[in-house]
């Protein structure tokens, strides 16, 4: 056995007979597929072992320190010095979840530790650790936004105790401690942190729960669910798992509570929903708990629901990369086949609860199409939001962008980057599984496991370039002969279909299918639910070659899903690929890559740290002296992970395949080839001419200039244009995301000429208009300058900001 993972089961069984913890009880019921242990796997090489590398060197340190230079360390010592006597003391970050971010790095921390010892980060967590002890109330209440001032907290906190449960995400914050709390006793042994944990946890179970009627509510922001069945599993005490299933059968009962809604997924019964609604993290995260607690309470009843709402996510809701939540204004989801791509907000935390819910429906069913839907939402949607540097992130992964994205170190609402951390490092724990004589592989990379089995101990070996080629070899080393079954993973890209559904098909068919040797000798390939069944007795030395095809395939859309009409998209293996402007002279949009085009692949150890690209011939357009012209183009498409690496430009994953649907380069114009610049404070100012035509006010497929959070203040942007050019009309788009956001049209605007080093107002004939979803023009006597500059007034209580902004 690893010595790592020696020592931690030693503290385990150690702590339980001491009486620590009580023994664990064994559930009448529990996952049909047994997850591996974290330490018993191993990535040596090759992809993910490059990324969990970047992880432990750079993510986790960076991480660390963003929380504390941005006081959500901070909070803890306020709320500690405030337990004591002090006054004065204010919440010190943007929002009351902002405990979660620490929680979440110190779980990803914990998995680290777990791969690789690190006596300096160990002491950094204890420290950590010891503030957020501090800031816990007597009774185990721990919240740093209402314990640092209790008569003024937050807005979203509520006035007492879980008055705005909704919004307020005291049990979110709760949730993510208790996963963080078991992955620190796994890795250390240590129980100060558990300590905590099973406090608040008991607390929060005097609290909630049947009989008490004043507090028959359920959390606003799910997790909660998942984090008591991990204290359960830890514990063994049934109370955490009872008090889980008491949220998920609580949430939709109207005679409990008054109800949250769909952004919740607090509507109705989770018995009786049978689509995925609300905010996509919220839901993925309710899912992976209802299917933990249901399979532990033998609940068949709730897991056909969740086989309902599994369905409808990737029949009609699931984005080519893996991604969930098209709508921005929301985070979740949006009605049946909506899935924009510009605006596609696919959140990196969405992707990561998706991801998490698809492992536990394998658990339950030990079905390959939920590890297929893992991988690839692992490979496209996730990875998008990791930088390869380790230190910059997406909150959302659009699979279109026209400039206006680029990664960034942290975030004022910071959720994604320690989740990413978290899971890049949990990684390995997905990778096997066990069930009875069967030892299921689901995810192919370099690396080692040590099993536990029914036939006892088994070594496997992998070797592989996965994913730039299908080609496994599997050494599979047994303490003694060992009557197994291996259940390779054959992924459904590989049987000829993207999703198992008809959300997108492939559009052509390919003749080499997968194959599989057993000691160089060919065997039948026997699937069973999407795993190559190999049965045998196992020797010392034997070894399992599995060969997946990965040509260059197309991707074509269901008909229902408008957004992608008229348009291809490319995959190879588990990668779905996009193309860059920086690749194509700075645009893609006005790309059409005919059906009939060859396609190659060609792999490029210079670019992005090694990847595979994909090149052909492409038909580009534009507009030339008033004409439409065409030329033929190498179209080179790129990992869609890896866009946005080379700095900002076009990107799409849908390319057009007729010329409808693709956009001619316009022919470049005043405005266009001006200098903008605007007063401080202005955001996306380049966007103003950049000759995108937005649809309407509330457009976030393009970039837009805005000037939140400013509020009620005298703003300006002004062209320079270089040399004097005469111009007599100036028309404005602006943007309005009322509903969404807090830009509104503006109060009031002017047009300045320059005349020298004086802006001088313009002789407008008409008036300066300030309507929506349209272009407000203003004509006026004819100047001569070399700069016009517009004067606008935001509205009292609201910013305001521009789409486009056009000269003539």
């Amino acid at each position: 056995m690893d010595r790592r993972l020696r020592r931690i089961s030693l503290f385990v069984l150690s702590a339980f007979l001491a009486g620590g913890l009580s023994c664990a009880q064994k559930p009448k019921s529990d996952y049909a597929v047994t997850a591996v242990p974290l330490t018993a796997v191993k990535f040596t090489d090759g992809f993910w072992a490059k990324r969990q590398q970047a992880d432990i060197a750079v993510t986790i340190r960076h991480e660390m320190m963003e929380a504390e230079n941005t006081n959500r360390i901070k909070n803890f010592e306020i709320a500690a010095a405030a337990l004591k006597g002090a006054t004065g003391g204010q919440f010190a970050t943007a929002y009351a979840f902002d405990d979660s971010d620490v929680y979440k790095i110190i779980e990803a921390a914990s998995y680290v530790l777990m791969l690789h010892p690190d006596p300096e980060l160990d002491k950094a967590l204890d420290g950590w650790i010891a503030k957020i002890a501090a800031a816990q109330e007597p009774d185990g209440y721990i919240y740093t936004a209402r314990t640092s001032d209790p008569k003024n907290p937050p807005r979203m906190s509520g006035k007492e105790r879980w008055t705005n449960e909704r919004d307020s995400h005291e049990l979110y914050n709760a949730g993510h401690m208790y996963e963080a709390a078991v992955a620190h006793y796994q890795a250390t042994g240590k129980k100060n942190f558990l300590n905590v944990a099973l406090k608040n946890a008991d607390f929060i179970d005097k609290t909630f729960g049947p009989g008490k009627d004043q507090l028959k509510f359920v959390p606003g922001h799910e997790v909660t669910e998942m984090g008591l069945v991990k204290l359960y599993r830890a514990t063994g005490k049934i109370k955490y798992l009872n008090l889980a299933k008491f949220f998920i059968d609580e949430r939709g009962n109207a005679a409990g509570h008054e109800l949250y809604g769909t952004y919740n997924q607090d509507h109705k019964p989770v018995v009786e929903q049978t689509e995925a609604v609300g905010h996509a993290v919220r839901a993925a995260y309710l899912y992976a708990g209802v299917t933990d607690v249901a399979a532990l309470t033998g609940d068949r009843r709730t897991m056909e629901a969740m086989d309902k709402i599994w369905t409808d996510i990737v029949s009609k809701k699931l984005y080519l990369t893996g991604g969930i939540g098209a709508a921005g204004g929301i985070e979740g989801f949006g009605p049946a086949y909506d899935l924009p791509n510009p605006t596609g907000y696919a959140e990196t935390c969405a992707t990561i609860a998706y991801a998490l819910w698809n492992y536990r429906m394998f658990l339950y069913y030990g079905d390959g199409k939920y590890m297929d839907l893992f991988e690839r939402a692992a490979y496209n949607a996730f990875l998008s939001g990791y930088g390869m540097s380790g230190d910059l992130f997406f909150y959302p992964n659009p699979l279109a962008s026209h400039g206006q994205h680029m990664r960034t170190p942290w975030f004022t609402c910071a959720c994604c980057p320690p989740n990413v951390a978290r899971f890049i490092a949990e990684l390995g724990g997905f990778a096997y599984g066990i069930e009875g004589d069967k030892v299921f592989v689901n995810i192919y990379t370099q690396g080692t496991a040590e099993l536990e089995t029914k036939a006892g101990k088994v070594s496997l070996e992998q070797a592989t370039d996965y994913p730039w080629t299908g080609d496994i070899k599997i050494t599979v080393t047994p303490e003694k002969a060992a009557a197994l079954t291996l259940m390779a993973r054959i992924p459904g890209w590989a049987q000829g279909r993207p999703l198992p559904s008809d959300l997108y098909r492939y559009a052509e068919d390919v003749n080499e299918a997968p194959a599989v040797k057993v000691n160089g000798a060919a065997v039948a390939l026997n699937l069973e639910k999407g795993y190559a069944s190999i049965a045998r007795t196992w020797l010392k030395g034997d070894v399992v070659e599995i060969h997946l095809p990965m040509p260059v395939r197309r991707v074509f859309a269901n008909e229902n899903l408008k957004a992608d009409i008229g348009r291809v998209a490319v995959e190879r293996g588990p990668l779905v690929f996009c193309a860059e402007g920086v690749d194509s002279d700075g645009t893609v949009s006005n790309f059409v890559l005919d059906d009939g085009a060859a396609l190659t692949a060609e792999a490029r150890s210079d670019l992005l740290n090694g990847v595979t690209v994909v090149t052909g011939k492409a038909t580009a357009y534009r507009y030339k002296g008033g004409r439409l012209v065409s030329e033929k183009k190498t179209l080179t498409l790129i990992p869609y992970y890896a866009w946005a690496h080379r700095g900002r430009g076009e990107m799409e994953v849908w390319l057009a395949r007729v010329k409808d649907t693709a956009r001619p380069v316009p022919e470049p114009t005043t405005a266009s080839t001006a200098k903008v610049s605007s007063s401080e404070g202005g955001k996306g100012v380049e966007a103003v001419h950049d000759l995108y035509e937005p649809e309407n006010s509330n457009d976030h497929a393009h970039g837009y200039l805005h000037w939140w959070p400013k509020k009620g203040t005298s703003e300006w942007i002004q062209y320079d244009f270089g040399k004097p050019v005469t111009l007599s009309e100036t028309s404005v788009y602006w943007f309005d995301d009322t509903g969404e956001g807090e830009c509104r049209v503006p109060a009031s605007w002017k047009a300045f000429y320059k005349a020298g080093d004086k802006w001088v107002p313009v002789k407008n004939v008409g008036p300066y208009g300030v309507e929506k979803d349209k272009y407000n023009t203003v004509r006026f006597a004819p100047v001569n300058t070399a700069g016009l500059r517009l004067e606008i007034r935001l509205p009292e209580k609201f910013s305001a900001g521009i789409q486009e902004w056009k000269v003539k």
